[in-house]
């Protein structure tokens, strides 16, 4: 088993198209790390030079103890499951996930042993004499995994292995594979342009935004305090609304952000850094969850953290059975509000709805970085 360090890496093309600049990251023996981000942030690039299919630039890549910038793919033990599976139409499945082992000279007793013991934690035994067209994209996807995990390599990279998938299928496959890190006891490298598979599978998420790192951390915490606006905005689902306010003082001394017609108050915690950071005066951007924005009869759960009552115009209302979704227009700004399936509110109606103001955070309105949360 093996961690994975990248010192400093970058990736430039030919014409000087900079793809991953100064990529840092040590991950540990057996760790779950997904890299996600926007299309074309360079996700994809950093995992095929962990693959070795890309050529790294500058910097160094270590597999264990080991410098494998010149190493060959091969060589690597690595195994790496592609978005398009990647199978051999002509082989069955226990051929196309012999094949790497075949090549390998490996005896034959114990390819069988492999392929049969693969096939038994995904649950593809009885597919093993097929070919890949006779099998669904779900099945197909398993036997692309199989065939990385009967190599027993140290580290496995995932370039987006469920985006082919339907969503529920998506849903079962991301247990499947949550479950098979726990099994295999192996280091994952999983890349995901999907927030959700991100927050769900991973025990890190290392976001990407055009080819630089924008935070590394646990789920809960890039959700909690993200540390700046891109990721703030990224995760969770729906976003993260923003609107610009400016931070006055009250004649109590209280800090206040003021924005249009209202004035939300903020708690002493955030104040003080506030004030610490030298921020009285300025305009900032905020930012609430969905979640944390309550319809007025629910202003008892709040005590005394909930803002003044927001008028809001409602365009659309999404009734999902478990909860609500109101699309509302606050003084000319957008923001969705999470609030109980109970709602009986409507389109173009209006509503009077709470912020809650110790979930808020405030973000630079110039660097888009977290002043507090």
């Amino acid at each position: 088993m093996a961690g994975v360090r990248l010192k400093n890496v970058s990736k430039v093309f030919p014409g000087g198209v900079k793809a991953v600049s100064d990529f840092n990251i040590e991950i540990e023996d057996k760790e779950f790390i997904i890299l996600v981000g926007p299309s074309g942030c360079g996700k994809t690039t950093t995992l095929r030079m962990i693959a070795g299919l890309e050529e790294i630039t500058e910097g160094e890549l270590y597999i264990g103890d080991k410098l494998c910038n010149d190493v060959a793919p091969k060589d690597r033990d690595i195994a790496m499951v592609f978005q398009n599976y990647a199978l051999y139409p002509h082989m069955t499945v226990f051929d196309n996930m012999a094949f790497g082992l075949k090549l390998r000279k490996t005896p034959k007793d114990e390819i069988k042993r492999r392929v049969h013991e693969a096939a038994r934690i995904l649950n593809i035994e009885h597919l093993l004499d097929r070919k890949p067209k006779a099998l669904s994209g779900g099945q197909r996807q398993r036997v692309a995994l199989g065939r990385a995990i009967v190599r027993e390599p140290k580290v496995f990279l995932m370039d987006e292995p469920l985006s082919n998938l339907d969503a529920k299928l998506r849903v079962q496959m991301r247990t499947e594979i949550s479950k098979l890190h726990l099994k295999l006891n192996t280091t994952f490298i999983y890349v995901t342009h999907d927030q959700t598979e991100a927050m769900t599978m991973g025990t890190r998420i290392v976001v990407m935004k055009d080819g630089f790192i924008q935070q590394i951390d646990s789920p809960q915490k890039l959700y909690d305090e993200p540390a700046n606006l891109f990721v703030a905005g990224f995760i969770g689902s729906p976003q993260m609304n923003f609107g610009n306010a400016i931070v006055e003082r009250k004649d109590d001394g209280k800090l206040t952000l003021v924005f249009g017609e209202y004035r939300l108050d903020l708690n002493a915690e955030k104040s003080a850094e506030i004030e610490k950071q030298g921020y009285v005066g300025k305009e900032v951007i905020f930012g609430i969850r969905p979640e944390n924005i309550y319809e007025m009869d629910a202003a008892g759960a709040l005590g005394n953290h909930a803002s003044i009552p927001l008028k809001a115009d409602v365009e659309v209302t999404e009734r999902l059975g478990s909860e609500t979704l109101l699309y509302v227009v606050i003084n000319d700004v957008n923001f969705t509000a999470r609030v109980s399936p109970k709602s009986k509110v409507q389109p173009n109606e209006q509503v009077e709805l709470l912020f809650d103001m110790d979930r808020i955070h405030i973000f630079d309105k110039d660097t888009e970085k977290a002043i507090v949360h």
